[in-house]
């Protein structure tokens, strides 16, 4: 889910290294290719191309980019992989997809839940779209159609640490802390750049170690 933890990432790289990527207009074979360069600037400029042309099948790769070395790399790869899960294919579900995405950001939770069911409706296959009105739903403190979209979010994009962190902020919040404990660790083993979603993997080992002890 495209939740708390998460809600900055999808715009988080793309401005970092913008004329390179202009200049070097790689295809995206090409940004595939170099994305595993021993050039470190050659990678960053290959994340950022691929957050421009990548495609769903090119996430993996991105995936193992996040463990690079660079942390720019790192850093343009994640912001990669949200430009690529935000492309739905169709530009008039996609300009809907970016209003939705401003009502949610300005706290016009109705609305962005209305503009993501009508995302939904038009292109049900469109895992985001999915992924946002459960983060709209989230953040209306709707805990249970939140989990239901994202349910529909993992069915269709299983590789979606987002989402995965987003279980486990919602089963953290119905005080289920060994459920929220096993989604953020999977969040974690896809996408170990996610800093606030380890430190929560601390606090919840804690509190699961206490109520086991207190059942002793």
């Amino acid at each position: 889910m495209h939740q708390a933890i998460v809600i900055g990432v999808l715009l988080l790289a793309c401005g970092a290294w913008p004329a390179a990527a202009a200049e070097q207009g790689l295809t995206r074979k090409q940004a595939l290719a170099q994305l595993g360069s021993t050039d470190v600037k050659q990678r960053r400029v290959a994340a950022e191309r691929l957050g421009e042309v990548g495609v769903m099948g090119d996430v993996r790769a991105l995936l193992r980019a996040l463990r690079d070395r660079d942390e720019a790399t790192r850093e343009l790869a994640e912001g990669a992989i949200w430009q690529v899960w935000s492309r739905s294919g169709d530009e008039g579900v996609d300009r809907l997809f970016e209003r939705g995405v401003l009502e949610m950001n300005i706290g016009a939770l109705d609305a962005a839940i209305d503009t993501f069911s009508v995302i939904i409706e038009r292109k049900p296959d469109f895992a985001e779209g999915w992924n946002k009105r459960a983060t709209a739903y989230f953040l209306a403190g709707e805990l249970e159609k939140s989990l239901k979209d994202c349910d529909e979010v993992l069915r269709r994009n299983p590789l979606h640490f987002g989402v995965l962190a987003g279980y486990g902020q919602i089963y953290a919040g119905m005080n289920q802390p060994e459920r929220a404990l096993e989604y953020f660790q999977r969040a974690l083993k896809l996408n170990p750049n996610m800093g606030s979603v380890a430190e929560a993997i601390e606090d919840l080992k804690r509190i699961v170690g206490e109520r086991r002890g207190r059942m002793i």
